[in-house]
């Protein structure tokens, strides 16, 4: 890896770490719910933008080097499976069962339907589909 491309990674993960701690705040303070919705929100919300540039990508919209800053960088920093998982785990601790099945398997399935959808978007925006 060349330190250019090494030194855009780290500093597109950084920023993805504050756009996630950043928009994760901004929800939890208006929100009074147990549901962890900023995680949520920030997982289902990477997902449809890492299918897109993956559409981009795919298509040669984008450079390989671009998607993996954007990709691995950027949206690596801002998604969170860890963070949901421990979420789902917190919320069975406090008895909210129901709450912790519906958020893991929503954070999953949504994440993988929304991943699918961006593709598509992603590939019809050049035209490849």
């Amino acid at each position: 890896m060349n330190p250019l491309l090494f030194l855009s990674l780290s500093v597109a993960g950084g920023l993805g770490g504050v756009a996630r701690f950043t928009l994760d705040k901004f929800i939890s303070a208006r929100t009074s719910s147990s549901t962890p919705w900023g995680t949520f929100f920030i997982n289902l919300s990477g997902s449809l933008l890492l299918g897109i540039l993956t559409g981009l990508t795919i298509s040669q919209s984008l450079s390989p080097q671009l998607q993996i800053i954007i990709g691995t960088g950027f949206l690596g920093g801002y998604t969170t499976f860890s963070t949901a998982s421990c979420d789902a785990v917190f919320l069975v601790r406090q008895s909210e069962n129901r709450i912790a099945a519906a958020y893991a398997f929503g954070t999953l399935i949504l994440s993988t339907v929304l991943a699918a959808l961006g593709l598509w978007l992603g590939s019809s925006l050049t035209g490849s589909i």
